[in-house]
């Protein structure tokens, strides 16, 4: 007999970074949480810490959101357990491979199941049993990225452009029904999805004020989601700034302000 829980979420990418903030920002509504990354360590030690702060329920379970089948596995396991899902965050995530000067497509292939693939896989499993049951919430964590154009960026603004596509589509199709299914769209945000050499560079490079802290940028984007929206961007400084910036005689202000894009 499956649990009928609206209270129960499902987080990809919950190992660091806005996955693990999503994870405690729901715990702390008092939601029961099934956290999902490859690395088991960070999330048993999550686990445990919201457990403790929050009396709530939480499962870990490891997943490679990059490997074929990895949603339908994931599905399985929650069926398995008797889990109803009714809040699913697609967050998993990385920086991509250099579309053309990296040579080895099994790398861009991964990349792009990590990246596109898999969230439609998730939606594919988890949103015909939301509609079942008249209610659910998909947040599609993309990226101001994936509303620009940028030159040099073939991987990874690409990629998040599909999710604010697949998420309108989504929410025009399901509102009615009771699914909320939004893309979020952050821009420089403080979290450990920064810590490689490039982008740490990124980040020491770009003025201060344009980095939101992830709690910020969790937090509107759940309450976004809850009013219905189906794109949201994140900080008042990005959802000014965007619309100009997709103007192609806006790009020197990025240089003025010292992004280098």
């Amino acid at each position: 007999m499956c649990i009928r829980d609206r209270n129960r979420a499902l987080i990809t990418g919950a190992s660091a970074g806005l996955g693990s903030e999503f994870a405690r920002q729901l715990a702390a509504q008092g939601k029961s949480l099934i956290l999902v990354a490859r690395r088991v360590e960070p999330m048993e030690r999550l686990a445990a810490d919201l457990r403790d702060r929050h009396d709530v329920e939480v499962d870990v379970l490891t997943a490679d959101m990059s490997v074929p089948g990895a949603p339908a596995e994931l599905h399985a396991q929650t069926r398995k357990r008797g889990f109803d899902i009714d809040f699913l965050i697609n967050n998993a995530g990385s920086e991509g491979p250099d579309l053309i000067r990296t040579r080895d497509w099994s790398r861009q292939d991964a990349y792009l199941r990590l990246m596109m693939t898999s969230v439609a896989g998730m939606c594919h499993e988890f949103v015909p049993g939301m509609l079942e049951r008249g209610y659910g919430r998909v947040l599609n964590v993309a990226s101001v990225a994936g509303r620009m154009t940028v030159g040099g960026d073939y991987s990874y603004g690409p990629t998040k452009a599909y999710l604010i596509a697949l998420s309108k589509a989504l929410a025009s199709s399901y509102k009615s029904e009771g699914v909320h299914v939004m893309a979020l769209c952050p821009g420089f945000t403080h979290t450990d999805f920064h810590a490689s050499d490039k982008l740490t560079n990124m980040k020491t490079s770009t003025p201060q004020f344009i980095w939101y802290d992830a709690n910020v940028v969790v937090r509107e984007g759940l309450e976004a989601l809850e009013k219905g929206k189906d794109e949201y961007t994140s900080g008042r400084l990005y959802r000014f700034l965007v619309p100009i910036l997709r103007q192609r005689w806006s790009r020197g202000l990025l240089t003025a302000f010292g992004v280098k894009l």
